[in-house]
């Protein structure tokens, strides 16, 4: 992905939302920080204790791809 679609953060949200989707992981808060748009700031939001868990996971599992 080019730097310029990696600094939209409506596009790192997307991507992001497919990644996760992929993994069986919904992050229901994941949206664009509309407060602060010149930071182009993402907010993951608040997950359950499992999903985080689950997303740990994944992320071990694929450090060690």
């Amino acid at each position: 992905m080019p730097i310029e679609e990696q600094q939209d953060p409506y596009t790192a949200v997307e991507t992001l939302k497919g990644a996760l989707s992929g993994a069986g992981i919904v992050l229901p808060s994941l949206a664009v920080d509309i407060a602060s748009p010149a930071l182009k700031l993402v907010e993951l939001g608040r997950v359950r204790a499992d999903v985080a868990a689950r997303l740990a996971d994944v992320l071990r599992e694929g450090s060690q791809a």
